[in-house]
């Protein structure tokens, strides 16, 4: 028996915010999966070094998930030497869960991407991807990726629990457009973030002095 769907979020988290949270909360209810990993990455392979040390990430994803049944803090990419690419961590992951349904959480514009991904191809046989719509957005996608969609999409979120992986489900959730780099400016500026991400973060933040470039 395969079980219910695991999600699969990755990112920087620096910091993680109610942004990431609340539409994977949505995605844990509305799909009935069974749990939600939450991969803080060590080296980012699109983007510039993170602000926060992993460790500080780490603790900082740590306190915001706590007392959510089905939120999980995994630390294989923090882990890993090397750049954290998406294909080695699904590949580490289908070897923890062989039969289980993978299903990797992506918004709209990181589809639209996935071409720039290191071994891309490989990604849609380990792993379902879950796509975020945004109402009224609709980039537009490379015929590589429009023809992906088109061969691989899943109509319904029970088809989810069908394979493992291979499927494409276009699934609506809230999403705040709240952005980690405006609250690290915010921090830098001195000024507040509450609101913007958990109470417990923010006082992590704080005490620990991250992204204040005065104390620092």
């Amino acid at each position: 028996m395969r079980g219910r769907p695991i999600g699969v979020l990755g990112g920087t988290f620096d910091p993680v915010h109610h942004g990431h949270l609340r539409p994977a909360l949505e995605l844990l209810e509305d799909l009935g999966l069974a749990e939600i990993r939450f991969i803080p990455c060590r080296i980012p392979a699109h983007r510039g070094e993170p602000r926060a040390s992993a460790g500080a990430r780490a603790r900082m994803l740590e306190a915001a998930i706590a007392g959510q049944p089905g939120f999980v803090l995994d630390h294989r990419e923090l882990e890993r030497e090397g750049p954290s690419y998406m294909a080695d961590t699904l590949t580490s992951l289908r070897r923890s869960f062989p039969d289980q349904p993978l299903c990797l959480i992506l918004g709209q514009d990181a589809f639209a991407a996935l071409e720039s991904w290191h071994r891309w191809r490989e990604i849609p046989a380990l792993a379902h991807l879950l796509v975020l719509e945004r109402p009224g957005y609709s980039p537009e996608l490379p015929p590589p990726l429009a023809a992906l969609l088109e061969n691989r999409r899943l109509r319904e979120p029970h088809e989810l629990c069908h394979a493992p992986g291979g499927g494409i489900l276009l699934h609506a959730v809230t999403q705040l457009a709240i952005s980690a780099t405006d609250i690290r400016e915010r921090l830098a500026s001195g000024r507040s973030v509450r609101y913007l991400l958990p109470e417990t973060v923010n006082h992590f933040i704080d005490t620990q002095g991250l992204y204040d470039t005065h104390r620092q």
